[in-house]
């Protein structure tokens, strides 16, 4: 007979809250972008990471020397209207990708064929952040 987990305790990760991580070599920077551009709420800051808050989610930023950023999305926020999101994040001077298989050129707002609708930006480190409507 197997062992069964126990998914209902007091400890049960699926029903904690997430707090999201990204790198950093300029946390004035950074803290700029989050907090000016994004409208992050900034929590605190010392000399290992910026904590901003988007939302109920913990963001830390951590302080490195150098940043590698992965070519794919770290980070992505779920919107109810994608189109209105991007014109305001435009407007706050985010610049979006413009991928090649992305026909908006305008936008940088890509449809998948299942109706779902995803846009790319990128932070001031590289960092791939996304935002997204999901039908």
């Amino acid at each position: 007979m197997g062992r069964r987990n126990n998914l209902r305790g007091p400890k049960m990760l699926a029903s904690s809250k997430i707090i999201g991580f990204l790198p950093t070599k300029d946390s004035a920077r950074a803290r700029s972008f989050y907090e000016g551009k994004l409208g992050f709420r900034f929590i605190s800051e010392d000399q290992f990471a910026l904590v901003m808050r988007a939302g109920e989610t913990m963001i830390r930023i951590a302080k490195t020397p150098d940043v590698l950023p992965p070519t794919y999305t770290v980070l992505g926020w779920e919107v109810a209207n994608i189109e209105e999101v991007v014109a305001w994040l435009q407007r706050q001077g985010v610049a979006f990708e413009k991928y090649p298989w992305v026909p908006d050129k305008e936008s940088g707002i890509w449809s998948a064929p299942t109706g779902d609708k995803v846009a790319w930006f990128k932070d001031p480190d590289g960092n791939v952040l996304s935002v997204s409507q999901h039908k």
